[in-house]
């Protein structure tokens, strides 16, 4: 699959976003995070923003932006429409729990259930995203049990990161869950990114040209002609193909920077004063943040759609 930079900045700066919410949402309703109004303006901005950047960058993947309000009318079986309804019903609770926090000043009472409420539609926005993917049986890498998990894990330690440095930004003493919950989500995030990539090495194809034409076994299949003269839609958007050395690498890029980096920093944390820790904290987040989008370019580059078997490929 071609990786349109729109959708790699929807998915990652989204996924940020509402892994930050749902943070903020669950640490809020605990009482675990402070509730100074510097902070909550700085960490619902960031969030927000985040959020926000990601929506308006998958705009400009489709073909006719002006018709972008259409995707909310197929929410009984579109994941796609359904990520477009979560994605906004989840600004109504976020931007009431950040009034809360930055003018009231207060998280109990009703405060409580407009955080979780945010948890909950930040978790849900990035489970539509996923599934949107998973569902994909025509792209059998997508089409895994590992992908659900993946973007969920990857917008939960990215938006993790970011949380860790406005708390050192700001002075403020990351809750204990936070500050040793977040190695262990990295790696996580870790074991289920490589578990991911050893599937999709060792799976046998589900399709090949023979099977898709129905004119095999007994004997082999071969293009005579492409089925167009000139390019189209299916081979800019479907057609696209990645060396192997060249995902090596970027495999490595990925593991070093979204996982090994942001591990090895995290587990040093407790134990550096805050004229370390913050530096140290922003390295993790932006380090992560990079990893993250060689992550996800990889994961449309890499991908193969069933279609391309009647342009040349020989299996999927």
């Amino acid at each position: 699959m071609h990786p349109a930079l729109s959708i790699i900045l929807f998915t990652t700066s989204s996924g940020a976003g509402y892994g930050l919410l749902f943070l903020l949402g669950l640490g809020g309703a605990a009482g675990l995070l402070p509730t100074s109004r510097g902070f909550g303006l700085a960490a619902f901005a960031l969030a927000l923003g985040f959020v926000t950047f990601g929506l308006v960058s998958s705009a400009f993947h489709l073909g006719h932006p002006e018709r972008a309000w259409r995707a909310f009318s197929q929410w009984r079986s579109s994941w796609l429409s359904r990520e477009a309804v979560a994605a906004v019903a989840t600004y109504l609770p976020a931007l009431l729990l950040a009034l809360g926090w930055t003018v009231a000043g207060d998280l109990s009472g009703p405060w409580r259930l407009v955080a979780l409420l945010t948890a909950l539609g930040a978790a849900t926005t990035v489970f539509c995203t996923a599934m949107i993917y998973r569902s994909l049986r025509a792209v059998p890498r997508w089409h895994s049990p590992w992908t659900v998990p993946g973007y969920l894990l990857l917008a939960l330690i990215t938006g993790g990161a970011w949380l860790l440095f406005l708390l050192y930004l700001f002075g403020e003493t990351p809750p204990t869950p936070l500050l040793h919950g977040m190695p262990s989500a990295v790696i996580a995030a870790w074991f289920v990114q490589t578990a991911a990539w050893r599937r999709a090495d060792r799976a046998a194809p589900v399709a090949t040209v023979e099977s898709a034409t129905g004119l095999g076994p007994p004997g082999s299949v071969r293009l005579l002609d492409p089925p167009h003269s000139e390019a189209n839609y299916l081979l800019r958007e479907m057609a696209f193909r990645i060396g192997r050395r060249h995902a090596a690498k970027l495999r490595r890029v990925t593991v070093v920077s979204t996982f090994a980096l942001p591990l090895a920093i995290g587990l040093i944390l407790p134990f550096v004063n805050r004229l370390t820790a913050l530096p140290a904290s922003l390295l993790a987040a932006l380090s992560m943040s990079l990893g993250v989008v060689v992550e996800r370019w990889l994961f449309f580059a890499e991908a193969r759609h069933t279609v391309t078997l009647y342009y040349g490929a020989r299996s999927v």
